[in-house]
């Protein structure tokens, strides 16, 4: 039983460097690389799929549920930090560090409302994973996955960061992190402790050409 945590694929949000808002699509590239990581899990024993309601989560879940032959189950507590009324605005004209510890978006959510979401997202993921005969697979979004390695997940300082930092971790589009209860025998005994064992990998993104720079701010 694993669980592997998921980032959407490229949208013209991160092309163009905007702060997005929740109708974003996929880009023509990210519904690409949704494809070549669908037919990188192919072959794996994936049993359930969780995403993000948002459009771009949704639509690279919907290449890997072809794929397996799968339903998505849409879950909104996965969705992206609420970055209110700056959803929209291109980076370069922001005048505040999104990141920062202590700035609140105006009409978004704070960090602290964030992560206690993110926390719920959480116990919701590992009760769809118990149980299960292979492995679920969760569609999400780069701060999600930033929270979710800095406050739940074993993983070295280095590769999980600090939630709030002012530059989350690098976390690719189809990025492919795996994590494993630390201890398969207390499996069903009570809470468990989880560790990455994959973090982050886009091989499945090898063979792009012709394609620009990969967004790695989980925006």
């Amino acid at each position: 039983m694993a669980i592997y945590l998921i980032r959407h694929g490229e949208t013209p949000g991160n092309r163009d460097r905007v702060v997005q808002v929740p109708e974003t699509p996929l880009s023509d590239r990210g519904l690409d690389q949704a494809e070549r990581l669908a037919e990188r899990l192919s072959g794996h024993p994936v049993r359930r799929i969780l995403a993000s309601d948002l459009v771009r989560a949704d639509m690279t879940a919907q290449a890997l549920a072809r794929k397996l032959v799968l339903p998505v189950e849409s879950e909104s507590l996965l969705q992206e930090r609420n970055f209110g009324d700056l959803r929209g605005t291109p980076y370069a004209e922001l005048e505040q560090d999104l990141f920062g510890l202590d700035f609140a978006p105006p009409g978004g959510e704070t960090w602290q409302d964030f992560h206690r979401r993110v926390d719920a997202a959480w116990e919701k993921i590992q009760e769809a994973a118990l149980g299960l005969d292979g492995h679920l697979a969760v569609v999400t979004h780069g701060l999600v996955l930033h929270s979710l390695a800095g406050r739940h997940l074993d993983a070295p300082a280095e590769a999980a960061g600090r939630p709030g930092d002012s530059t989350p971790s690098p976390i690719g589009n189809t990025s492919l992190t795996v994590v494993e209860p630390a201890d398969p025998a207390a499996v069903g005994s009570g809470p468990l402790a989880w560790r990455i064992v994959l973090r982050g990998c886009t091989e499945h993104l090898d063979q792009e050409s012709g394609q620009g720079g990969e967004d790695i701010t989980g925006i």
